[in-house]
């Protein structure tokens, strides 16, 4: 990937890696979890803007909609 363009995609990113979120599911539950970047594959093709996370009490991967991210305060 080229230089200039890592920096565009990353100036762009509402979160910055490492940082810790909250996920919220589609129950009304939350998660929490480690920002590892942004997906941009889905929405590259239509779809709504998605991110990858860790969720922290699994260690599991995961890509979610990056509007379901909320930023931890703890």
């Amino acid at each position: 990937m080229p230089v200039a363009y890592a920096r565009m995609r990353h100036q762009h990113d509402p979160f910055h890696e490492g940082q810790r979120l909250w996920v919220h599911g589609p129950d009304g539950a939350t998660r929490p979890a480690v920002y590892v970047g942004s997906a941009e594959g889905a929405s590259f093709l239509g779809g709504p803007p998605l991110a990858y996370v860790v969720f922290t009490d699994t260690r599991d991967g995961a890509e979610v909609q990056l509007d379901s991210l909320t930023a931890r305060d703890d």
